[in-house]
C-alpha cells in the first residue's frame, strides 16, 4: 500500500516520444571526490566525509534527501529505476537525493562517490542529458546557463565539489567507466523481436556496436518480458542514437508481421492467466504485462488501458517482499487482478 500510494516519477508521463518501443531514456554520470578513496576502499570516516560534502553542495538546489528509506520505499525506487537494486541508502555514509519530480536521483557512495542520473519519458536522451549535466554542474560549482527547474537566485552558490581526474579522464571505481564517467541508456520493449525469436541476433549486433544489453532490473532479468536496457559508456550520442533507430526499425518490422487477431488472443490469454492466479512470480508478472503493453500500444480493442498505464504498473510491481517471496507473489497477483480483471 505504501509502494502504490507514492507519486509516479515524471518520466512516466503520457508524453513519451517513440513510447510504444522506448519506455524511458537515462543519462548517468559517475564521479569521485579528489583525494578520497573510492567507496570500496574508503574508511567509514571517509564515506561520511563524502556524504557531508555532497549534501552541503546539493543544499542550494533544494533537492530532497531521503535518510530513512523503508523496504517498501526502496521497492518503489528500484521499480522506478531511480536507484540501482544493490544500493542501500541506509548504509554507512550513504545518502539518496531526489528532485521533486523524481526525474533526477543522486546516489552517494554507491560504487562511486556520486552517481547522478536523470530519467525522461520515451526516447528523449538529450533532455535526460541536460537535466543530469545541470545538476552535476551545480554540484561542481561550474557555470550552467541552461534553464532548469533547479534554478536558484544568483546568491545561492554551491560549495563546489572537486572531482578526481587522471590522464584518461575522470577516475571511477570501475575501469569500464573511466574517461567521461558517463553512461547513456534507454529501456526498450522489444517484444516483437522476442516473439519472432530474433532478439538474440539483434542483441549480438548491438554488442558488436559496443553497446551493452541488460534486463529491466539488471543482468539477472535480461530478456524477461522483452524489457531490455541498452547502454553505452564509450559511444558518442550520435552512435547511440543510431543504435536506437536500428532497434526502432527492427522492432516495428517484427510487430507488423504478427496478425492483430493473434496478438489479441495472446494478450487475453496472458491476462486470463494473471487474473486466475493467487500467486505470481516477478518474471511471470512481467511477461503478462509485456503482452498487455503490446496489445495496448497496437490499439487492440477491448482492454481498457494504455501502454503508459502498463509502464506505471511495471514500475510499481513488488520487486521483492519485506518478508518472503510467497507474500510478494500474492501481492503481485492481487495487484494484477485489480488492474486487469
Amino acid at each position: 500500500m505504501v509502494l502504490r500510494s507514492m507519486p509516479p516519477p515524471a518520466w512516466l508521463g503520457k508524453d513519451a516520444p517513440e513510447g510504444d518501443v522506448v519506455v524511458s531514456s537515462r543519462v548517468r554520470f559517475a564521479r569521485n571526490l579528489d583525494g578520497i578513496a573510492v567507496p570500496h576502499l574508503a574508511t567509514d570516516d571517509e564515506l561520511a566525509a563524502v556524504r557531508d560534502q555532497v549534501l552541503e553542495s546539493a543544499r542550494p538546489l533544494e533537492l530532497e534527501v531521503l535518510k530513512h528509506v523503508s523496504e517498501a520505499e526502496r521497492d518503489y525506487l528500484v521499480g522506478c529505476r531511480l536507484v540501482s537494486p544493490d544500493f542501500d541508502a541506509r548504509g554507512h555514509g550513504r545518502a539518496l537525493i531526489l528532485d521533486r519530480e523524481r526525474s533526477v536521483s543522486i546516489m552517494v557512495n554507491e560504487e562511486d562517490h556520486l552517481r547522478v542520473q536523470a530519467l525522461t519519458a520515451g526516447w528523449s536522451i538529450e533532455t535526460a542529458g541536460r537535466l543530469a549535466q545541470h545538476v552535476l554542474s551545480r554540484l561542481e560549482g561550474t557555470p550552467d546557463a541552461d534553464p532548469s527547474p533547479f534554478h536558484r537566485p544568483a546568491t545561492a552558490r554551491p560549495t563546489g565539489l572537486r572531482f578526481a581526474r587522471s590522464d584518461s579522464g575522470f577516475v571511477t571505481a570501475s575501469p569500464t567507466n573511466q574517461g567521461q564517467g558517463k553512461r547513456l541508456s534507454a529501456l526498450f520493449h522489444l517484444i516483437g523481436l522476442a516473439h519472432a525469436k530474433r532478439l538474440p541476433a539483434v542483441l549480438t549486433a548491438l554488442a558488436e556496436m559496443g553497446h551493452t544489453a541488460r534486463g529491466i532490473y539488471g543482468e539477472v532479468s535480461r530478456g524477461v518480458g522483452a524489457f531490455i536496457q541498452v547502454s553505452s559508456t564509450s559511444s558518442p550520442l550520435s552512435h547511440f542514437s543510431g543504435a536506437t533507430e536500428y532497434l526502432l526499425r527492427e522492432e516495428r518490422l517484427a510487430r507488423r508481421e504478427v496478425p492483430r487477431e493473434h496478438l489479441a488472443e495472446q494478450a487475453r490469454s496472458a491476462i486470463d492467466f494473471a487474473v486466475a492466479s493467487s500467486q505470481i512470480t516477478l518474471a511471470d508478472a512481467l511477461r503478462v504485462l509485456a503482452w498487455a503493453r503490446w496489445a495496448a500500444s497496437s490499439e487492440i480493442e477491448g482492454f481498457g488501458f494504455g501502454y503508459r498505464d502498463v509502464d506505471l504498473w511495471v514500475s510499481t510491481l513488488e520487486v521483492r517482499s519485506t518478508h518472503d517471496e510467497d507474500a510478494a507473489a500474492r501481492h503481485r497477483a492481487s495487484f494484477l487482478r485489480e488492474r486487469l480483471g
